[in-house]
């Protein structure tokens, strides 16, 4: 016999010996299995301290016009030991930023724009002047 208790956000499942004993066999991943996965979930491997490029968790960042500013700036992040992390990573990850600007058709939603929020400050000050 089994049942549930609702205990606020939680369910607690009761379970007795024969309902386990009809549960299909679960088996764990293979290593490879594991190793697929790995490489698929993160860019960096701290085991290995490889940098996977073709991650897709980067977003293909890495190919394109300033493929190897980004490769630079995320290198520098990542093997940063500086307090607090990638201070000294500034000027890579600024050239990656004005590469970005010089190819707009590529890296349009990457730019951070400085000009888009001065109009807001000025529309912030006449709302305030006709106040």
């Amino acid at each position: 016999m089994s049942y549930a208790a609702k205990d606020g956000k939680d369910t607690i499942v009761f379970v007795d010996k024969e309902y386990v004993d009809q549960q299909p066999e679960i088996t764990p991943p293979k290593a490879e299995e594991k190793e697929e996965s790995k490489d698929q979930g993160a860019a960096y491997d701290p085991e290995t301290g490889e940098i996977n490029w073709d991650c897709p968790c980067l977003g293909g960042m890495a190919q394109g016009p300033c493929g190897e500013e980004f490769k630079a700036a995320f290198s520098c992040f990542v093997y940063s030991t500086a307090e607090p992390k990638g201070v000294d990573c500034v000027e890579k990850f600024k050239d990656m930023q004005d590469c970005f600007r010089e190819h707009p058709d590529v890296y349009g939603d990457e730019i951070d724009d400085d000009d888009d929020e001065q109009p807001k400050k000025e529309d912030d000050k006449k709302a305030e002047e006709s106040s």
